[in-house]
């Protein structure tokens, strides 16, 4: 009897100027969720792959994902005008027994729209499912056959977007389930920035704690961001269960054991002689 295989997780480091990850907004308000939507990590891997928007994506439906917020950045709210560059006034709500939208009345030729980005955060978002399948997304990743974006099209990654494990070079996968390589294996990707603010920082923290989000059919949240359809035409969405859970990884500057002076030390009731 063959003992099962141990598993396995490709890992993104999902980091740019500024990414956007839709929820249930629509028309001119475009909020943005706190961290990556399934529907947008497998838009990005679909993207990858050359799949177009009427492709199935069942193959990626299967696959199970967990995101954990290195960085969560700040929110960053984007005014928007739009206008007919022929200058015709814009369409409103209602529409014709032709079913065409009829000019608004009066006439307003600007809309005003709003935007909401996230800048400057960084998230590492792990997937697993079938080794062969994660195989197949690798190499998509390294050479992608469509632009891939963070939540929109405006939103372009950095560099690395695939990490790797340190000293490997025969796979790019990492061993052991979403949970522990997002709690215990992958290093802290924060920007050097945010590194230097907590270095700075009095106290020192002695860990950096990290929330970690992790798809669980046992969750107790349930979010409705599971696309069953990415058709113009036919596009819809479904729910998932998710669990919520902590990193806690060693920072990247020396810790003294015997310093007290930390939240470790931090005892609230002894004001009150307890």
């Amino acid at each position: 009897m063959t003992s099962p295989t141990p598993p396995r997780c490709l890992v993104l480091r999902l980091a740019g100027p500024v990414q956007s990850w839709g929820g249930t907004s629509l028309f001119n308000r475009r909020d943005t969720q706190t961290e990556p939507t399934k529907s947008g990590l497998v838009g990005l891997l679909a993207a990858a792959q050359g799949l177009r928007r009427t492709d199935p994506i069942e193959t990626l439906l299967t696959l199970t994902f967990g995101v954990r917020t290195d960085q969560p950045g700040t929110l960053l709210r984007d005014y928007h005008t739009l206008s007919d560059y022929r200058g015709r006034p814009l369409p409103s709500a209602a529409v014709t027994a032709k079913g065409l939208q009829k000019p608004t009345s009066p006439a307003k030729h600007t809309h005003v729209t709003e935007r909401f980005y996230l800048q400057d955060a960084v998230f590492i978002a792990a997937v697993s499912g079938p080794e062969p399948v994660l195989d197949t997304l690798v190499v998509a990743l390294r050479a992608p056959a469509f632009p891939l974006a963070l939540g929109r099209r405006s939103c372009p990654p950095t560099q690395p977007l695939l990490l790797t494990p340190t000293g490997q070079t025969d796979t790019a996968l990492w061993d052991g389930d979403l949970a522990a390589v997002l709690e215990n294996t992958v290093p802290w990707q924060a920007s050097d920035a945010q590194r230097e603010r907590l270095a700075a920082a009095r106290p020192r923290p002695r860990t950096i704690d990290l929330p970690v989000t992790v798809d669980d059919p046992h969750g107790d949240e349930i979010r409705r961001d599971v696309p069953t359809s990415f058709d113009p035409r036919d596009r819809g969405f479904t729910t998932r269960r998710v669990r919520q859970t902590w990193a806690r990884l060693p920072p990247p500057w020396p810790v003294d054991p015997t310093d007290t002076d930390g939240p470790a030390a931090h005892d609230p009731f002894a004001l009150l002689g307890w």
